[in-house]
C-alpha cells in the first residue's frame, strides 16, 4: 500500500519565508501524479518533503498508514530520480544501479539477477560496462530510473528528469516512463514546469502557484474546466486568450460584449452578474475563420489585420490586435493568412470560458451550457 497524504503541510525556512502554504492532497496506490507550475511555485519542495529530503515545518506526512515527518529518507521505501541524474561517475553502469543493493548486502547473485533484468527492460544491457560519462543524455535517464527500479520501492518520486535532454529524447523519455509505471504498478510522483509532460503523463495533475494548490484533476477535467484564470492560462500551448467583456441579457440567455463583438451563451450561472465585467477565456484552437462557421452569428464575428502569422505545418499561429489586446488564433495552414491580411475570425461558442473579474475563479464554460 503506497498512498500518499498530505495534511495541512507548510514549509517555512529559517529567514521566515513560507514556500507551502497548508497543502492538502491525497495521493493514490499506483496512481501517476504530476506536479506542475512556474518555477519557485514550491512543487520541488513538496517532492523534498515526500522523500524526507527537507523536513516538515507543520502538518502531517503520511505513505501508506504510517506517519512520515520524522522516518529518514532511507526508511521511507521511496526511490528519487534526480534533474541531473546523480550518476556515480568513477562507477560503471552496472554499480550504479548495483550500488543500493550492495549497501543493503544484498546476496550478490540476486543482485546481478534483479539489474540484468532491470537492464532488460531499460534496454542497457549492453552499457552495464560503460561509465556514465560514455552515456548519452537519454542513456543517462535509464541509468537513473533503473538505479531506481532495483530497489523495488513503494514509491518513485521524480524531479524533473526530462529538463536536461532535448525535444526528441523528451518526447522518447516521456512515453518510456509512462510505460515503465504501467509495468510497475507503483506509485509515481512527478514533478515538472512542462505542462506538456503533465497533460500526456499524469492521471491527475496538480497545479500549482506560490505554495498553493489551485487545481488538482484530470488533464482533461483542466484542460476543460479549469477553475481559475491561472489553471486556465497555464494549461494549454498556445495559452489561452482573455478578453474583458461586459454581460447583457439577450433571447435565449445572456451575451458577452467585448471586443470578439456579442457572443451569446445560454448559462443561468450569469444571471448575478448582468451589467457587470467579466473575463472570457477562449483557446486559440476555438477561434476559426468565418469562412469555417457559415453559421455563426454575424455579431460574433470579428474583423482583424494580422499583426504576425507563424506556420507550424498543419497549422498557422495567427497574432491579432483587437483594443490593445494580442490575440492568437490557430488556424488551418491551407487558408494560406500571412501577416497584413485582414481576416474575419469567430470563436466556438461552446468552447468559451467565463471567469469573476475580481476573484478571477471560474463562473461556467462552454461544455457546462
Amino acid at each position: 500500500m503506497a498512498s500518499i497524504s498530505l495534511r495541512n503541510i507548510e514549509k517555512t525556512y529559517d529567514n521566515k519565508v513560507t514556500v507551502i502554504k497548508d497543502l492538502n492532497l491525497e495521493i493514490a496506490d499506483k496512481e501517476f501524479i504530476v506536479l506542475v507550475g512556474p518555477s519557485g511555485c514550491g512543487k520541488s519542495t513538496t517532492l523534498r518533503m515526500i522523500a524526507g529530503l527537507e523536513s516538515i515545518t507543520a502538518g502531517d506526512l503520511f505513505i501508506g498508514d504510517k506517519r512520515m515527518n520524522d522516518v529518514a529518507p532511507k526508511d521511507r521505501d521511496i526511490a528519487m530520480v534526480f534533474q541531473n541524474y546523480a550518476l556515480y561517475p568513477h562507477m560503471t553502469v552496472y554499480r550504479n544501479m548495483a550500488y543500493a543493493l550492495e549497501l543493503r548486502r544484498v546476496p550478490k547473485a540476486e543482485i546481478r539477477a534483479k539489474v540484468e533484468e532491470v537492464a532488460k527492460v531499460l534496454e542497457l544491457t549492453k552499457f552495464l560496462d560503460r561509465k556514465p560519462k560514455e552515456l548519452s543524455g537519454g542513456q543517462r535517464q535509464r541509468v537513473a530510473l533503473g538505479r531506481a527500479m532495483v530497489r523495488d520501492p513503494a514509491v518513485f518520486l521524480l524531479d524533473e528528469p526530462l529538463s536536461n535532454l532535448d525535444a526528441k529524447l523528451r518526447t522518447e523519455m516521456r512515453a518510456q516512463i509512462s510505460a515503465l509505471h504501467r509495468r510497475l504498478e507503483t506509485t509515481f510522483v512527478y514533478v515538472t514546469h512542462d505542462q506538456t509532460e503533465a497533460m500526456t503523463m499524469g492521471d491527475r495533475i496538480v497545479v500549482m502557484r506560490d505554495g498553493v494548490i489551485h487545481q488538482v484533476d484530470t488533464p482533461q477535467n483542466l484542460f476543460d474546466r479549469p477553475d481559475n484564470i491561472f489553471v486556465a492560462g497555464f494549461i494549454g500551448s498556445p495559452q489561452m486568450n482573455f478578453i474583458d467583456a461586459t454581460v447583457e441579457r439577450a433571447e435565449g440567455g445572456y451575451e458577452l460584449v467585448g471586443v470578439l463583438g456579442r457572443l451569446p451563451i445560454a448559462n443561468e450561472r450569469l444571471a448575478d452578474y448582468v451589467g457587470k465585467q467579466v473575463v472570457v477565456g477562449v483557446r486559440p484552437e476555438d477561434i476559426m475563420e468565418a469562412s469555417e462557421c457559415p453559421d455563426a452569428p454575424a455579431a460574433a464575428v470579428t474583423e482583424a489585420s494580422v499583426d504576425l502569422s507563424e506556420l507550424m505545418g498543419s497549422e498557422v499561429y495567427v497574432y491579432f490586435t483587437a483594443a490593445e489586446r494580442r490575440i492568437i488564433a490557430r488556424i488551418s495552414s491551407r487558408l494560406d493568412i500571412r501577416a497584413g491580411d485582414t481576416v474575419r475570425l469567430v470563436p466556438d461558442l461552446s468552447a468559451l470560458h467565463v471567469f469573476d473579474m475580481e476573484t478571477e475563479r471560474a463562473i461556467c464554460h462552454g461544455l457546462d451550457a
